[in-house]
């Protein structure tokens, strides 16, 4: 049977509430930041007013505390950082300092454009801190977190380590563009079959000793099931470690909730990797 990829891929309407979520997430936002007086919020890494950092030191940590970015999604083409800075509460209280980046919209930009952007988000990061870093991101999130474990840093700066981000966590992502040129969203996405392989992390080669995790809500759509399955198999026989997991009960938009709770596992693993990268640089 052929599958119907605008319906596999069209997550609002497979979670009605989600209005309220997404007002949920401003909320917490909102609130997470007022209660993080040693934030750094809307630093600056590019020219447009999108492209920003929001900073959020680990509790308690130094100087040497480890270091993880969050990437959020919205197709490439909608949401804002403001709406994700509670996805740091977590994380932070492991003593780990966490990075929110913002970036330009399609159908203002492409997503080859939103992966540069990325990527010089990335380098900025570096040049402030002197660290490494875990990348973990939601939904187009993901598939930036990808593309950043998969860049040879030292090609777009020999003063930079080639594997300034050796490690990431992608939640729903979607790590091959190529599913998505029949649907709605290439109206804004305006991708080819040439730019949607170009793009897409699970045909790009991927040097060996990386790490990625690639995690799903139990109760998303089969292809958003399979995305995550296809690329952890795909980059597992690049001799990276990889591992897959589809969450319980969690459907696109609530998988997220666990990155509040200290205690939750997926928290717990992102810890991990960040520590894991600080201590072996």
């Amino acid at each position: 049977m052929a599958v119907d990829y605008t319906k596999e891929y069209d997550n609002r309407a497979r979670v009605p509430d989600h209005p309220q979520i997404f007002a949920r997430w401003e909320a917490d936002g909102a609130a997470y930041r007022a209660a993080s007086p040693k934030a750094e919020l809307g630093i600056s890494y590019g020219p447009s007013p999108r492209q920003t950092i929001d900073f959020f030191p680990g509790h308690h940590a130094g100087a040497d505390a480890p270091l993880a970015v969050f990437i959020h999604g919205g197709w490439w083409r909608s949401l804002s950082p403001a709406s994700f800075s509670q996805m740091a509460k977590g994380v932070n209280a492991h003593g780990v300092s966490v990075a929110v980046v913002g970036y330009d919209l399609a159908p203002t930009v492409s997503i080859a454009q939103i992966t540069e952007q990325m990527r010089a988000a990335a380098l900025h990061l570096w040049r402030a801190h002197k660290k490494h870093f875990v990348a973990y991101g939601h939904s187009a999130g993901g598939h930036l977190s990808a593309c950043l474990v998969a860049t040879d840093w030292e090609t777009l700066d020999p003063k930079a380590p080639s594997d300034l981000v050796p490690a990431g966590y992608g939640i729903s992502g979607v790590y091959d563009t190529t599913k998505l040129l029949t649907t709605p969203l290439n109206v804004d996405l305006k991708l080819t079959e040439q730019t949607a392989r170009a793009c897409s992390p699970l045909f790009w080669p991927v040097p060996s000793g990386r790490t990625f995790d690639a995690v799903v809500g139990g109760i998303e759509s089969n292809e958003f099931l399979r995305q995550s399955k296809d690329f952890a198999e795909a980059w597992r026989q690049d001799n990276v470690e990889t591992r897959y997991e589809a969450i319980d009960g969690a459907n696109h938009f609530t998988v997220l909730d666990p990155l509040t709770d200290a205690g939750s596992a997926m928290v717990k693993r992102i810890v991990e990797l960040a520590r894991m990268v600080a201590a072996s640089r």
